[in-house]
């Protein structure tokens, strides 16, 4: 089954190399737009296009877990570039970012909203929807799948156990970032949103007009 907006084959779209990440935040978010976020589960591929992300700049940014300083929690944004920092947040809810910039600067990008592609059945069981309430053919229930940094973990399977510190731009890895040439027509920057410290950055960037961003 297939999304109605960004089909792609995901298992024939390159995997981004390590020079990719290993930039500015503010460049990498951009340019991760449109990027396919995929997990490996055998033979089958679940995969969504990336929608919506923030950046977040270092020791210097309030708003950024390495504002604490570098510890064992963190320890993956101050490494090298291309691997998954996940973090549990709420009691409830698990958080995929990227770590960008050289090793040890820290420096990540939060993945807050994807736009189902492959996989969508899976997804929605992962999510815990059955078959009777679930519609894939209705935006709404699209919706509820990848919009928002906790429903994109949970329809993809990431955990911090299972998922952090994994090399995304490794072939070998079970959840790597693709490329399938996919280019948003439009980007949109706002203010990150859910803080409360360097609220009033710009950081946030935005498929303009994508109906998974989770908030307009």
């Amino acid at each position: 089954m297939k999304s109605t907006r960004s089909e792609s084959s995901a298992s024939s779209a390159k995997i981004l190399s390590r020079s990719f990440f290993n930039r500015d935040p503010r460049v990498v978010a951009r340019a991760l737009l449109g990027k396919l976020v995929v997990r490996k589960m055998g033979r089958k591929i679940l995969a969504g296009r990336i929608v919506e992300v923030e950046a977040y700049l270092g020791a210097d940014d309030a708003a950024a877990h390495s504002a604490a300083g570098r510890t064992e929690r963190n320890e993956v944004l101050w490494g090298p570039p291309g691997y998954a920092y996940v973090y549990f947040i709420y009691g409830m809810y698990f958080c995929l970012n990227f770590s960008c910039l050289p090793d040890g600067q820290a420096g990540g990008v939060l993945i807050r909203a994807l736009e189902p592609v492959e996989g969508i059945e899976q997804m929605a069981k992962a999510r815990g929807f059955s078959n009777k309430k679930f519609t894939p053919a209705l935006l709404r229930d699209l919706q509820k799948l990848t919009t928002g940094p906790g429903r994109l973990c949970d329809a993809l399977g990431i955990t911090r156990n299972r998922d952090n510190g994994k090399d995304m731009a490794s072939p070998k890895s079970d959840l790597q970032v693709r490329d399938d040439c996919f280019r948003a027509k439009q980007i949109a920057v706002t203010p990150r949103i859910g803080i409360s410290k360097s609220a009033e950055k710009p950081l946030r960037y935005v498929i303009a007009g994508n109906k998974f961003v989770s908030k307009t």
